[in-house]
């Protein structure tokens, strides 16, 4: 079924909406993921001095977006969702082609940082869009489908970034998102629809803006979700952070690494399509309830195994992608039950989650990262204890139930088709 915008001047199917939503929340992941090879050559070409300095070209990046997450859903509940999504690609252009040309290390994380301050919009903007539309389970149904969409370009991101490296230099690689933020742009700017209702305007006042991002950042039944959602997202932050280091490094995969972390990508893309199939049934809380427990099982094993001195790439992986699986399961689901009580201010709402989300994700992800010592050890107790203080704060969300259904399968759920 079409969505039409306020005018009744353009349509755009649910599918290509899903498929839009998940390639610009994709720019993001490209922007970290592409350059995963090649931040060694960074690193040498720039005159960066410590081995874990090279990280900081993804952590920098994912720290300033949890900043500039604040901002663009408040501006987009006044002004519509399509002027600030527009802006924000643009900035995100600009900023990669300012990346391409820099002459230091220091310059290009300051160009990174600004990249991401300027294009926050891209991680909030497109799931306020989603919630314009659908809620309950049926919301955490084209999450997930989007989540699937978008899980691919990390699968696809570092052999890209390898492609490139194989016939020019890494700057290129800046070059490349910048023509891939210039085709969504040109997507956005001629299919894309106004989906904000103009009843649902918020007015740009400092009161009202703190209002809705204090009950943001306090509703209890959402808290618990979004922040424990942030524990689970900033261990597999660490994991990225660190995989060029353990994995093609420590566990001397070489060359192979861009296979095993676009593997692993692939699997929660399918752990999200599974979801998608899965979630109307048996409810967002009962999948990521589950997922959770399993979680923390996967992570107590994973912490063994990696307190042995001879572990294997053969162990760690398998027990990595498991959890990346039930991330999959996790972070759709959590976003979506955090979403719920936010229909009019979505924007707002969700920029406040976002902001929790990425910079309490980033500053873990920054911290097990710069913690590599040599071993999955401190990736391992990471993941365990970002998963049972998952589960608490989902018990104190959920006020010590887990499983329960808020509808029951097949109940009407409010959808907002047309403006």
């Amino acid at each position: 079924m079409p969505v039409l915008d306020s005018c009744k001047s353009r349509t755009i199917g649910e599918r290509e909406t899903i498929a839009m939503m998940a390639l610009l929340m994709a720019l993001q992941a490209l922007a970290v993921d592409a350059m995963l090879p090649a931040l060694g050559r960074i690193a040498a070409d720039l005159g960066a001095a410590d081995p874990n300095d090279r990280q900081l070209v993804v952590g920098v990046f994912l720290l300033a977006s949890g900043f500039a997450s604040l901002f663009p859903g408040t501006l987009a509940d006044r002004y519509g969702r399509r002027p600030v999504l527009l802006s924000c690609i643009a900035i995100y252009v600009a900023c990669s082609l300012g990346c391409a040309l820099v002459s230091s290390f220091e310059a290009l994380l300051v160009m990174r940082m600004l990249k991401a301050l300027g294009c926050g919009g891209l991680a909030v903007l497109p799931a306020a869009i989603i919630r314009d539309r659908f809620s309950g389970d049926q919301m955490a149904r084209q999450m997930s489908v989007i989540s699937m969409v978008f899980l691919v370009v990390p699968m696809l991101a570092p052999s890209i970034g390898q492609l490139v490296l194989l016939f020019a230099g890494w700057r290129w690689i800046f070059v490349f998102l910048a023509a891939m933020g210039v085709a969504m742009a040109l997507w956005v700017g001629l299919r894309l629809p106004e989906t904000l209702r103009a009843e649902y305007r918020q007015p740009i006042r400092p009161g009202v803006i703190g209002i809705n991002m204090l009950e943001a950042a306090t509703n209890r039944a959402s808290i618990g979700y979004v922040l424990g959602g942030s524990l689970t997202f900033g261990a597999m932050i660490g994991y990225v952070n660190s995989s060029q280091q353990l994995v093609a490094e420590h566990f001397g995969a070489g060359a192979l690494f861009p296979l095993l972390f676009g593997g692993s990508a692939l699997m929660m893309a399918a752990a999200n399509f599974s979801n998608s199939r899965i979630v109307e049934r048996f409810g967002a809380r009962r999948v990521s309830h589950t997922a959770v427990l399993l979680f923390i099982m996967v992570s107590a094993l994973q912490l063994w195994f990696a307190t042995r001195p001879d572990e294997t790439l053969l162990q760690f992986m398998p027990l990595m992608v498991t959890n990346m699986i039930l991330i999959g399961f996790i972070g759709a689901n959590f976003g979506s039950i955090a979403l719920q009580p936010f229909a009019r201010t979505a924007g707002t709402a969700n920029s406040m989650h976002a902001f929790l989300r990425m910079v309490i994700g980033s500053s873990i992800g920054i911290f097990v990262g710069q913690a590599y010592d040599g071993s999955a050890r401190p990736l391992a107790t990471a993941l365990l204890c970002a998963g049972m203080l998952s589960l608490l704060l989902v018990l104190f969300s959920e006020r010590g139930r887990l499983f329960r259904r808020v509808l029951p399968p097949g109940a009407p759920r409010p959808i907002v088709l047309e403006h």
